[in-house]
């Protein structure tokens, strides 16, 4: 569901060990999956532990491990101290089923509600909530129709591109900067369906959309239904592939221009970044980008992770 696959500013997040090279069956699977809990609100938190207590039970049964990218996906979110809750959870879990270091248990949030945007108390939730999950949050999901209906948005107007759905998701933004924690866009529930000019327009409505997801910096997103897919892809990949030509020029000179010390770090990283996705969901390769650029795919993703040209000043 996501567009990139991948952690922001390059950073790997280690709930799982992955793996490159050839087409095993593990390497061919999703590289995030998992399973979606109760809310650890006073009258489902018994449930959202049995849950997970069921699950890794099952798996443990049949003497497997969470598989590779696994995530606990905990929704209606409304403090800082229910992510706390979260991370105790998942650490006597491990220690109770003797879950490997290299396999720790993570999960992500689901912003659904108000409360978690800004508290009575007028602080921004979700930034205490980012550093109260520490490395075990790795995600925060936009809840499209959850949160719309929580703010008091009629039925006919709850869509990504509403104000209200704007203004939560810069708080989000905001309070992920710089923490490796990697953002989706909520869902789209225009399906492509029925007669096939319905078909074409909730494709376009759907490719606006993600389009319009990516521009603002959300690089991943919740699709309803598999025909979605389509217009995803397209969109996704037309994003990447047009901006291609002038980011591959204006790196290259950015890294002439590194070399003599007169360029600042996060413009080559903003640009490697931007690549370092297109190659990541597959718009084009690190071949046609090393030969437009220069650079060799190392250098490349050095610059994304520290912004610096290797062997400049």
């Amino acid at each position: 569901m996501g567009e990139d696959g991948r952690r922001n500013d390059d950073q790997d997040q280690d709930c799982g060990d992955g793996g490159d090279g050839g087409r095993t069956r593990a390497e061919a699977a999703p590289p995030f999956n998992g399973i979606r809990c109760k809310s650890l609100e006073p009258k489902t938190r018994r449930r959202a532990i049995a849950t997970i207590d069921a699950f890794l039970g099952a798996l443990f049964e049949n003497q497997t491990e969470p598989p590779s990218g696994f995530v606990f996906t905990l929704p209606k979110v409304t403090s800082a101290d229910q992510v706390t809750a979260m991370t105790v959870i998942c650490e006597r879990f491990e220690s109770g089923y003797g879950i490997s270091r290299t396999r720790k248990l993570c999960f992500e949030l689901q912003v659904e509600m108000p409360q978690l945007i800004l508290g009575p108390n007028g602080i921004a939730t979700i930034a205490r909530c980012v550093h109260a999950g520490g490395d075990r949050l790795i995600g925060l999901h936009y809840g499209t129709y959850d949160y719309s209906a929580a703010v008091g948005i009629s039925a006919a107007h709850q869509r990504l591109d509403h104000p209200a759905a704007d203004y939560a998701k810069a708080v989000m933004q905001v309070a992920v900067a710089g923490t490796g924690v990697r953002l989706s866009d909520g869902s789209s529930n225009v399906l492509p369906v029925g007669s096939k000019s319905e078909i074409v327009a909730a494709w376009q409505s759907h490719s606006r959309l993600v389009r319009r997801s990516l521009e603002r910096g959300f690089y991943q997103g919740w699709d309803l239904h598999p025909a979605q897919l389509v217009s995803r892809y397209a969109a996704t990949y037309g994003f990447y592939r047009e901006g291609l030509s002038a980011a591959c020029d204006r790196l290259r000179a950015y890294a002439e221009r590194a070399a003599a010390g007169l360029e600042e770090p996060a413009t080559g990283r903003a640009l490697a970044a931007f690549l370092g996705r297109g190659i990541d969901c597959g718009a084009f390769t690190e071949a046609s980008v090393a030969a437009r650029t220069g650079l060799h795919p190392v250098d490349l993703r050095f610059i994304r992770r520290t912004g610096r040209v290797p062997g400049s000043p």
